[in-house]
């Protein structure tokens, strides 16, 4: 065994003594230059018969990053495809869903993400195509003539997304404009045989059902309308900058936009990105929303809770750098108005809050706290003794001065009321003293410091 070994070291030696300089590089360098080297031998970049892999970024750094998103949850009944659509067990048979969402930063491809994590059953997608709204507009059934791409995956029209999955889109070859909405289209022949399917219910976007095959038609006309996303639960854009990247906000129906113009983007979310699209410096953060009304940092409720989806709305994302916590409120306001659950729920938050930034930094994500906004005069949340605004305190003090996060932006002192600051300011109320009206988003879209995405 020992002259084994040695004559293998002798050869290594000799090896390693004529590769002197390929050997430098490659301690430099580490393991990536390995693993380039490696797949660039499979194909150049650009020729991999549509999976979009390029070694090591595109050109000039290219690369993929989420430009729209929306957080997938089981769909409850009431928020269902409305009739016909809806039957025993089986949804959407023979319809087309035309649907619209918003791009934040622009990109030179664009690929598809379609979600089955809350499906009873496979979800069989005929064909899906893509396309510029009429005008430019949200939530018309309209498309601009001639814009229609088809989406394919793996070369093929369609799609079977097995349960609890999701399914990325090969690329389509268009150039994806910045902050423009985009016009989606899917069939489904023989519709998902479940009742139970994947949504995003608060789009606050209006989608469009017809009966049979109009993927590519200029127009649905007797389309029914419905203000929900179904199925499709993230597009990611080719940035060509080589600094383009995500930053993802986690929340509640706050952040969802509840209190918002439906068709108006004017979430928060939505505000910052047209803050951010307007200087230089961070014109490539693409702000995408992993929100959902009603959901918990910490039991699940609208949603999975917040620790529970992490990995999949967070970490997983494409060109994830940054990310923006603002939620909690729901676990303050459906614990009991108890000194002793309050206090419990309470502290769970805060555990709650490192254990995310901990995960997070582990994925090499900065991670900023938003504090808590008010909820006097809420009927739901609001208790006589106190006790939730008190619980609220104390979590938004920890937030400000704990350290935990790479920064705070501080919701609360943007939109409270400065003579009874456990209220909302009244221009920024919606109404029910709780969430915020158009006015107040943009209130908290002004309180986000441009320079944390630099």
């Amino acid at each position: 065994m020992t002259s084994v070994l040695e004559r293998s070291r002798r050869v290594l030696t000799r090896l390693v003594s004529r590769t002197a300089p390929l050997v430098r590089t490659a301690v430099v360098a580490g393991v990536a230059v390995a693993v380039t080297t490696t797949v660039s031998a499979v194909g150049a970049p650009g020729q991999d018969s549509g999976s979009g892999f390029e070694p090591g970024g595109g050109s000039g750094g290219a690369h993929w990053v989420d430009t729209w998103t929306s957080m997938p949850q089981l769909t409850e009944p009431h928020n269902m495809p409305p009739a016909p659509f809806t039957e025993d067990e089986l949804v959407l048979d023979d319809s087309t869903l035309r649907q619209t969402i918003r791009t934040t930063i622009g990109g030179e491809k664009l690929r598809l993400r379609f979600s089955n994590a809350f499906g009873g059953a496979a979800l069989p997608i005929t064909r899906v195509s893509v396309a510029l709204p009429e005008d430019g507009a949200a939530g018309v059934a309209r498309i601009e003539p001639g814009s229609s791409r088809p989406v394919t995956f793996g070369g093929r029209s369609s799609v079977v997304v097995p349960t609890g999955a999701q399914m990325v889109s090969d690329p389509v070859d268009m150039k994806v404009p910045a902050r423009t909405n985009l016009t989606v289209t899917v069939y489904l022949a023989d519709g998902q045989a479940s009742s139970s399917i994947t949504s995003h219910p608060g789009s606050r976007t209006t989608s469009y059902l017809a009966k049979g095959d109009h993927t590519t038609a200029t127009d649905l006309p007797g389309a029914t309308g419905t203000d929900h996303w179904y199925f499709l639960s993230g597009a990611e854009t080719w940035a060509p900058h080589p600094r383009a990247a995500a930053a993802v906000m986690l929340g509640d129906s706050l952040t969802d936009g509840r209190g918002s113009t439906t068709n108006g983007n004017n979430r928060w979310p939505d505000l910052l990105q047209d803050r951010l699209a307007a200087t230089a410096a961070t014109s490539h953060v693409a702000v995408v929303n992993q929100a959902a009304g009603g959901n918990r940092v910490l039991d699940d409720g609208l949603g999975p809770n917040a620790l529970a989806r992490l990995d999949r709305d967070v970490l997983a994302r494409s060109g994830a750098r940054w990310l923006l916590v603002f939620e909690g409120i729901n676990d303050l306001g459906t614990a009991e108005a108890t000194e002793t659950a309050q206090r419990r729920t309470a502290d769970d938050l805060i555990v709650a809050y490192r254990q995310i930034v901990t995960r997070a930094h582990a994925q090499g994500i900065r991670v900023h706290g938003a504090t808590l906004t008010p909820i006097g005069g809420n009927q739901m949340y609001d208790d006589p003794g106190g006790v939730r605004e008190a619980a609220r305190q104390r979590v938004n003090d920890w937030i400000r001065t704990s350290g935990v996060f790479d920064a705070v932006i501080d919701f609360d002192r943007a939109v409270r009321d400065p003579d009874a600051p456990a209220r909302l300011h009244p221009l920024y109320d919606e109404g029910d003293h709780l969430h915020l009206n158009p006015a107040g988003y943009a209130a908290l879209a002004r309180a986000v410091p441009a320079g944390l995405f630099r």
